[in-house]
């Protein structure tokens, strides 16, 4: 399966803000974007005009990069979200959100989405009593997400028990965090989705 094998913290430089790629790094001193806030590369510190479909090309990459997906992929999701009735900006971050890895990630399960995707792909993870290994994998209203018995007492979920109310979850889902199970009440709307993307610039990219 193809995936993106650079460094993470580029990915950061060159959108100019943090996408929280790298978890606790991202708090840190040491982020470097903190260092070094500009894109990385020679021509780094030029400075580019920024033209409509630069603007629009930029915020569909940053998508892209803060839920870890790839090209065929995120096209996909957009066709689907404009066939979908309703506004096809906000349709698109709702099936972002509802993947698999992101929910483990919203709900403090694992410090970064590329975490959430490695502890679902090594079938940790059940959904409704089955174990279930796909990272894109999409959750339902009412579905329930759980750690599996073997794997309760692993460190990554041993820590996020121990941490449990550090980091805030959102309303739509509800976490309990001595029996390690995750409750999807319903799909996010826009407004309670904090991910710093103007998907109206992505609509507006892939209508050329």
């Amino acid at each position: 399966m193809a995936r993106y094998t650079g460094a993470d913290c580029k990915l950061c430089r060159r959108e100019k803000m943090k996408l929280f790629l790298k978890g606790a790094k991202c708090e840190s001193p040491k982020c470097p974007i903190e260092i070094r806030p500009y894109p990385p590369g020679e021509h780094g510190r030029g400075r580019s005009k920024d033209s409509e479909y630069l603007m629009q090309l930029r915020e569909k990459q940053k998508a892209r990069r803060i839920y870890g997906v790839l090209e065929a992929q995120f096209r996909n999701y957009y066709k689907e979200a404009n066939r979908t009735g309703g506004k096809t900006g906000e349709n698109l971050l709702r099936i972002l959100e509802s993947r698999l890895d992101n929910v483990v990630y919203r709900a403090g399960f694992a410090k970064s989405r590329d975490m959430a995707r490695q502890l679902v792909r090594h079938g940790h993870l059940m959904v409704n009593g089955h174990k279930v290994d796909i990272p894109s994998y999409r959750v339902s209203e009412n579905d329930i997400i759980e750690v599996r018995p073997s794997s309760v007492e692993l460190t990554p979920f041993v820590i996020a028990r121990a941490e449990a109310g550090e980091r805030t979850v959102p309303a739509w889902l509800e976490v309990i965090p001595n029996r390690m199970r995750i409750l999807v009440h319903s799909l996010p709307a826009r407004q309670v989705i904090d991910t710093q993307v103007q998907e109206q610039l992505i609509v507006e990219l892939y209508s050329k």
